[in-house]
């Protein structure tokens, strides 16, 4: 890998993973709609040489073929609001996958565990069957289908999955993201579903580290890789460290399906949630035998440091 773009490069996962490839030196391109954000980004980087920005629509494949030129691997990291999912993710993966068509790139796309369904094995590995009963994990499935259509003769793809994230650069698309900015910035907070249930999560920095060795391997594109966190913690211990860190125990409040359907009165991606609680009351394990055996030991920041960075970074974005 040479050069790499990365689509939606200011958003929770596209910071992360733009901060990777800067790390390790590639050549990068920061590819999104707001140069402002874009701007942004690079300032927080430090505008090193091997980092250009690209202002684009990633709907428009013309704009992402405009801005790919010299690139050999796209990061897919866009994505659309809950609430319009079913209507705009498949056309904004195909637009994507035009540009890397058109240009003969390999595409490394950043999804989740919604296509899986309700859990089957104590352990999700990537054969695991994939039987969506929600209306967001039978969209995703056919999401899955399109990336890995026949249509892309000279685009190759990889899907990374990973569970629910948090870290300096998460956002509203993360369950966790907004629990811990509010505690950051010493509010009260909402945990969305089962404070006591333990579940899985990974810490965003980890997770670009093994995004992009994947990214940089030619034998791991047209499959499936699970990207496992540290393991399992309930929300409880997850609010205490977040507290402990921020040094202000302001009360969190757990939100279920009558708190999110209230909410989601005036915000419409809130009530989008409910028909996803049942991850957290039946959460997904993902199986780490597979990157382990493959490619080595998966990168694993203690919940206690990470949560701990993490709101260390949040307070700094707030001042």
């Amino acid at each position: 890998m040479k050069r790499a773009i990365v689509i939606g490069a200011t958003g929770g996962t596209g910071v992360a993973i733009t901060e990777e490839l800067i790390r390790r030196g590639i050549s990068t391109i920061a590819f999104g709609r707001s140069r402002q954000k874009l701007e942004q980004l690079a300032v927080k980087l430090g505008y090193p040489d091997h980092l250009l920005i690209a202002v684009g629509d990633a709907f428009r494949s013309e704009d992402i073929i405009a801005a790919s030129q010299g690139a050999d691997v796209i990061f897919h990291c866009a994505n659309v609001p809950y609430n319009e999912m079913e209507s705009r993710l498949i056309p904004l993966g195909e637009s994507v996958m035009a540009a890397a068509e058109h240009l003969g790139l390999n595409v490394v796309v950043i999804d989740g565990i919604y296509p899986y369904g309700r859990r089957q094995m104590k352990e999700v590995t990537e054969e695991h069957p994939k039987q969506p009963h929600t209306r967001k994990g039978k969209t995703r499935l056919a999401y899955e289908q399109m990336l890995f259509s026949t249509r892309w003769s000279r685009a190759q793809v990889m899907i990374v999955r990973l569970p629910d994230y948090y870290g300096p650069s998460a956002n509203q698309a993360s369950y966790l993201g907004s629990t811990l900015e509010a505690i950051a910035k010493g509010k009260m907070a909402f945990f969305i579903g089962n404070m006591n249930v333990p579940r899985e999560y990974i810490y965003l920095p980890d997770a670009a580290v093994m995004v992009v060795e994947l990214a940089s391997r030619e034998t791991t594109y047209g499959q499936n890789w699970n990207i496992p966190g540290l393991g399992i913690i309930s929300g409880h211990d997850i609010v205490r460290l977040a507290q402990k860190a921020a040094g202000r125990s302001k009360p969190v409040m757990a939100l279920g399906r009558v708190g999110l359907s209230l909410i989601g009165l005036g915000v419409p991606v809130m009530k989008e949630i409910v028909e996803m609680l049942y991850l957290t009351e039946e959460p997904l394990i993902l199986s780490r035998q597979k990157y382990e055996e493959r490619i080595g030991p998966v990168v694993a920041t203690s919940f206690e440091e990470g949560i701990a960075l993490t709101i260390k970074e949040l307070e700094l974005q707030g001042e």
